[in-house]
């Protein structure tokens, strides 16, 4: 049986097209395997991004609710400034204000030195509980009570507000997530 030249032809064509046909498949599965690899480092990427932000909001709200035992710490336990002037006053985390000779570091000067903070209670899930220091800023007395007219030569404290500069350092579910919250509270003598 004879074969003409057009059926050589398009035989021909045909050899041609089954290479041209894988070429074409080994592109697209290429590509389709850049795809799919971009799509998994994306979620991975989304994942540690979400990881990292559930542990800077366990962090901020471990010193969060540091602040708040601290300001219930002052509220119920002092009365007057004795516990500042006492032996030992800074290693239980008390300070004045004016005895920083220089702005603190915080880092190496406190909170990782073993003392000189008091210790939350802290957040489930926290790799430490949080850690506070008290410090007395200053003495404000009130507008009224400055002549003292009604007891003169007396000092009644009356009018006499003492603030409290609270300070919290807590961590989350790692120790690289860090948060230092400062507040300051007034309390009536």
């Amino acid at each position: 049986m004879a074969v003409s030249t057009r059926q050589r032809t398009i035989m021909g064509r045909r050899r041609q097209q089954k290479g041209i046909a894988l070429f074409l498949s080994l592109v697209m599965l290429l590509i389709f395997t850049i795809l799919g690899v971009s799509s998994v480092q994306t979620t991975t990427l989304q994942e540690r991004m979400s990881r990292s932000a559930l542990d800077s909001n366990m962090a901020f709200q471990s010193a969060e609710a540091t602040i708040h035992e601290a300001e219930d710490f002052i509220e119920t336990n002092f009365e007057s400034l004795v516990d500042f002037d006492a032996a030992g006053a800074e290693d239980a985390g008390l300070y004045y204000e004016a005895a920083w000779n220089e702005t603190p570091n915080w880092e190496t000067g406190i909170w990782n030195s073993g003392t000189g903070y008091r210790t939350g209670t802290g957040v489930p899930g926290v790799t430490q509980p949080a850690q506070y220091i008290i410090e007395h800023i200053r003495t404000i007395v009130s507008d009224q009570d400055l002549l003292n007219l009604d007891n003169i030569g007396q000092d009644t404290g009356s009018g006499r507000v003492q603030v409290f500069r609270i300070t919290t350092f807590g961590t989350g579910g790692t120790d690289t997530a860090r948060v230092v919250i400062q507040s300051t509270y007034g309390k009536k003598f």
